[in-house]
């Protein structure tokens, strides 16, 4: 039901996932990020407390390896999980259990790392990577966005894709980006992208007028002098 990708870029070492699904809503599941610490991609039959858990874990210091041993010693039912845990240096853990739907897979490079379940093939999280890793100066969004380009290029999800979401965290306290296409019968991905058009200019501005509103640029809207 679900194809993601999870990636650090080592430039600026902001973190970010992007995933989509034929059910709704499934950023607000399976998507978890935090500044500084990792990502934790939790999907098909998903448990949403996995991705919280992770990030504590590797907060407190434990690699992606000793996340995920944790997770197959004290995570209950996990053989019905697919799990991508990428930490602070960019090193990746995964698992996909034995209940994991359909065709599935899970491909990783520098950095990144794409899963997926109820796929066209296996070779889906293979372009996913591949196009990460095609423009290494890009901002991460773009890279992740072009990751799932390349997923539904490589014949993504067996079924149609209703939802998709994009996480990125950044230095602060708060995700910089949380941008959300929860339904739709149209291209999710493309819409999500969309949204990134939209949002990114913006973005760093946002940033400021929560740190110093004094030096935020205007908002450009009717009524702001």
């Amino acid at each position: 039901m679900t194809f993601s990708v999870s990636a650090r870029c080592a430039r600026t070492g902001m973190f970010g996932i992007a995933v989509s699904s034929s059910s709704p809503c499934v950023a607000a599941r399976c998507a978890h990020a935090r500044a500084g610490v990792g990502v934790v991609a939790t999907q098909n039959i998903t448990d949403p407390m996995l991705g919280p858990k992770g990030l504590d874990l590797m907060a407190s210091g434990l690699s992606a390896d000793a996340v995920m041993e944790r997770f197959r010693e004290e995570a209950p039912h996990f053989d019905y999980r697919q799990v991508v845990v990428l930490d602070r240096e960019g090193h990746v853990a995964f698992h996909s259990g034995a209940r994991t739907l359909g065709t599935h897979a899970v491909a990783v490079g520098r950095d990144v790392a794409a899963a997926g379940n109820l796929l066209a093939s296996t070779a889906v999280p293979e372009a996913m990577v591949a196009a990460f890793e095609a423009e290494p100066e890009a901002p991460l969004g773009e890279r992740i966005l072009a990751a799932m380009a390349a997923a539904v290029a490589a014949g993504g999800e067996e079924g149609p894709v209703h939802s998709a979401g994009m996480l990125l965290v950044d230095k602060v306290g708060w995700p910089v980006a949380d941008l959300r296409v929860d339904w739709t019968e149209g291209d999710p991905i493309a819409e999500l992208a969309g949204l990134w058009t939209l949002w990114q200019p913006q973005m760093d501005a946002y940033v400021t007028r929560a740190l110093d509103p004094s030096t935020a640029p205007s908002y450009g809207v009717p009524g702001d002098k």
